[in-house]
Parts: structure tokens; C-alpha cells; sequence
């Protein structure tokens, strides 16, 4: 981040703002709205900035800045229309520890001020740290329609049980979960409509039938998809901020992963080719302690979890010792994939059936159904197949399919690191000698390869800080 988010207690502090034309006037609006005691240093003032003077809402001092207009100021506005001037207020702030913000030129100054959602006392500020704040204020306005009016009223209400919720709960993981029903449920609805005292009786009653003692928990089984964030379902996503703990695998993207609420406890249980961060059956074991101590657990697992994903064989052991589960199915990576890249898993003139194939060899062989699998007219999607690549490819031609058929290889699809690679069964070994593709990449043979160049339509951008291992 290129500025620390934070919300600053101004009340009856000194705010000092040097400017006092238009461009100061939704600054002194907000300082004023923070119960900033505003000192306005400026020959003139507009008259909006007039009518606060002459109200005493601001005191105005008519004359040019000096340095020892900052003493004792809590906060400092460089507003003037001379950029030098500006410059100048902001070196002496800084110099003396004091936070100023500089008009259009965001990065003279200390700090930024953002677009603002005000529900007091709940705020919501958003900022694109001065690149644009046009966009800062289109969001603010998309925000607007989401938050509604009553959460501020919510959160009074919220604010007068506080001190009755951690006298009935001492675990703050107790305490977060009954916040969430209670901010999702009844009493919460009945402050959007207007019903305060009915929410005030709910929030009692809820209070009198709550159960300090945790009992059991529970597991979500979450398909985080291929890497695209965007790609989560709205479902996953409520999971994923509910959870006190996460349990994730290694190809869930860094995005993803973050988009988990903050405060919950990460286990990372990763698997590699020979290096398994956790065995699955410790896995499965941890699922289940962590959900008998009471925690809602996000099993978060990259694409589908039933698709390669060994989320059967999780969901097993939480049946069979009675622990509530429920699966939230993802993206699969072999249509996230191909969808990315522009490859159509069937076409009505190319393939008319598609099959899903684990690629992963063991002990130097691969058990699969060869001759089902060069059949024509058909896509085959192979996971986890990099290293077997050579097996893939010989296997094919062996039994029936031709050299010549169309093969491509998409990296991490979906992510900022994807690159596909085109070719057919008979170049497509040495395609990857040469370019070498990182894990996880997906290989897809078919004849709807050849619409790749046709259809493609994502472009990965430069940076490749968002892959799904990096």
C-alpha cells in the first residue's frame, strides 16, 4: 500500500487550513463534520467559506501565511493556489510532525484525504491514493447504493449491548460469532425499517437465550477456482468471512487467500510433487479437531474441490464423526483455463465430449484408459500432467490419435501469470523443453485447440505478483 488507511480523532483539535477559495471548501466541510476546530488562513475567502466565518463556524485570519501559523495545529490543509506556497507549508509540517495534506499534489503531503461514505458512526473512505480521484468518487457512489442509511443506526445500537456481549462472552471468537448473527438476522432488519424498539427487544431476548459455551463448529468445503478472484462464487466469498480458521492448499491464489476476513487463523497444508507441507489424512484429522472446538473451519482449495481436489475423502471423516459440512463447489481449473485462453471445451464442429484425466504419475507409470482416451472427436483435459508430459503425448499417438493433433498448455490460467502455448501431440514435448512452463499448467488435446487463436480474448497484464504460486 502506498498510504496506511487510517481514521484520525480531530474533535475540538486545531485544524489549521491555509486557502480559503473553492478549493479549500469540501475540506473545511470536512474537518468541520469531524468536530475539527477550523483556523482559515487566507486574504479572501469564497462565499460559502464567508458564511461559516460570519457564523462562527471557522476563524479566519485575513493575511498571508506564516510559519507560526502551524503551532500548536493538529492538522494542517495546504489549499492556496500557488504551488510553491504550498510546498513551503508542507515542508514546515512535516519538519514540525505535523500531518498535511497538499491540494492536488498528494505527494508533497503526509496524507491524503479520501472519498467518504458517512453513515456515522460507521465510515467507509476509499482512495486511489491521488492517481484518481474522479474514480475515488465513482466507487464512493456505487458504495452509497450498498450501505444503507440504517447501518449507522446499527451500530448505535451495536455500541450500547458492547459491554453486555463481552461480559456474557470472553472468547472473542464467541463474542465475533454472535455479532454475525445478530448483524445478519432479525434485529438488524428491524433497524432498516425504522422498528428501533422492536430491534432493541430482539437484541435483549437475543441476549437472555444466548450460549456462552461454544458446542460444536463447523467446516466449509470452498472451491476457490483456478485464480481470478472475480472468478468466487458469492457464496464461497460469505464463507470465506465467516471462517475463524482457513485451511488452504498451495494453488490458491494470493487474492483469493486474501479475500478471507483478516483476523482469521491461516494453516497452510500444501502439497508439492514430494513435499507435502501435511499428509491427507492429518488433514483430515485437523479439519475435524479444529471444528469439535467449536470454529467454523474454510477447507479453501484451489479450483473444484471435488475435482481432483480430494474433497471426498475430507468430507468422509466430518461424516462419519458427525461434524456439519458444506461444500461450495468452485471453478474447475480445466474451465477456468480454457475459458481464458480461448479454447472452447466442446464445439459442435470439433468435439462433441469432454473427459477430465489426472496426469499425476506414479511410480513412473500412468493407469490410464488409452485407447477411451484417443478416441476422436473429443477433448481431453489432463491435470496435474506437466512431468508426464512425454508419456501423455506417446500414449496418444500409440493408440490411434495423430501426430498432428492440436495440443496447448495454459499456465496458471486466469492469473496474472497465464501463458498458453499452442502445438500438437508431436511438437508439444519439445515446446515445453524450450520454454519451460511453470506448475500448475493444464493440458488440453483436442481438435478445439485450433480456436485458440480465433478466440482468445484475455491478456495477462505485466505484473506477476497475482499468479496462483507466486
Amino acid at each position: 500500500m502506498d498510504f496506511l488507511p487510517i481514521f484520525l480523532s480531530i474533535k475540538e483539535k486545531s485544524c489549521v487550513v491555509i486557502g480559503g477559495g473553492d478549493v479549500a471548501t469540501r475540506k473545511i466541510a470536512s474537518l468541520l463534520r469531524a468536530g475539527g476546530k477550523v483556523t482559515v488562513i487566507a486574504p479572501q475567502l469564497s462565499a460559502s467559506n464567508q458564511k461559516l466565518a460570519d457564523n462562527g463556524k471557522i476563524e479566519h485570519h485575513a493575511r498571508e501565511y506564516k510559519d507560526a501559523d502551524l503551532d500548536n495545529a493538529t492538522l494542517v490543509i495546504a489549499a492556496t493556489d500557488d504551488e510553491s506556497t504550498n510546498a513551503e507549508i508542507a515542508k514546515h509540517a512535516q519538519e514540525q510532525g505535523i500531518p498535511v495534506n497538499v491540494i492536488d499534489n498528494p505527494e508533497n503531503g503526509s496524507f491524503i484525504m479520501p472519498s467518504i461514505i458517512d453513515r456515522s458512526p460507521v465510515i467507509a473512505a476509499v482512495s486511489t491514493g491521488g492517481a484518481s480521484p474522479v474514480l475515488a468518487r465513482l466507487i464512493r457512489t456505487r458504495l452509497e447504493s450498498l450501505i444503507p442509511a440504517g447501518y449507522g443506526r446499527l451500530a448505535e445500537l451495536c455500541g450500547l449491548y458492547r459491554d453486555n456481549v463481552k461480559q456474557l462472552f470472553s472468547d472473542p471468537k464467541d463474542r465475533r460469532r454472535f455479532w454475525d448473527t445478530i448483524l445478519q438476522g432479525g434485529v438488524a432488519e428491524r433497524v432498516f425499517t425504522g422498528h428501533m424498539e422492536e430491534a432493541d427487544a430482539a437484541m435483549q431476548k437475543a441476549l437472555e437465550t444466548a450460549d456462552p459455551n461454544p458446542g460444536m463448529g463447523e467446516v466449509y468445503l470452498v472451491g476457490g477456482g483456478p485464480g481470478d478472484p472475480d472468478l468466487l462464487t458469492f457464496r464461497a466469498l460469505r464463507c470465506m468471512q465467516q471462517a475463524d480458521v482457513v485451511v488452504y492448499d498451495r494453488l490458491v491464489a494470493k487474492p483469493v487467500l486474501d479475500m478471507t476476513r483478516c483476523d482469521a487463523e491461516r494453516i497452510y497444508v500444501g502439497k508439492e510433487r514430494d513435499n507435502h507441507a501435511m499428509r491427507q489424512e492429518e488433514i483430515n484429522k485437523l479439519l475435524a479437531r479444529l471444528a469439535k472446538e467449536g470454529k467454523r473451519v474454510v477447507r479453501l482449495k484451489g479450483g473444484d474441490p471435488f475435482i481432483f481436489g480430494r474433497g471426498g475423502e475430507e468430507i468422509d471423516t466430518l461424516a462419519e464423526e458427525g461434524i456439519p459440512f458444506q461444500v461450495i463447489p468452485g471453478i474447475t481449473a480445466a474451465s477456468g483455463c480454457a475459458s481464458y485462453s480461448g479454447i472452447p471445451l466442446t464445439h459442435r464442429d470439433y468435439a462433441q465430449s469432454v473427459t477430465f484425466v489426472t496426469g499425476h504419475l506414479k511410480d513412473n507409470s500412468m493407469n490410464l484408459n488409452w485407447q477411451q482416451l484417443a478416441q476422436p472427436h473429443q477433448t481431453v483435459v489432463f491435470y496435474m500432467g506437466l512431468k508426464g508430459l512425454p508419456v501423455i503425448s506417446r500414449e496418444l499417438q500409440k493408440h490411434g490419435r495423430s501426430p498432428d493433433t492440436p495440443a496447448a498448455l495454459v499456465q496458471q490460467g486466469t492469473t496474472h501469470m497465464q501463458r498458453v502455448f499452442t502445438g500438437t501431440l508431436e511438437t508439444i514435448v519439445e515446446i515445453v523443453k524450450r520454454e519451460q512452463p511453470k506448475p500448475p499448467t493444464l493440458i488440453i488435446v483436442g481438435e478445439v485447440v485450433e480456436l485458440h487463436d480465433k478466440l482468445s480474448w484475455y491478456k495477462a497484464p505485466e505484473s506477476s505478483e497475482q499468479g496462483a504460486t507466486s
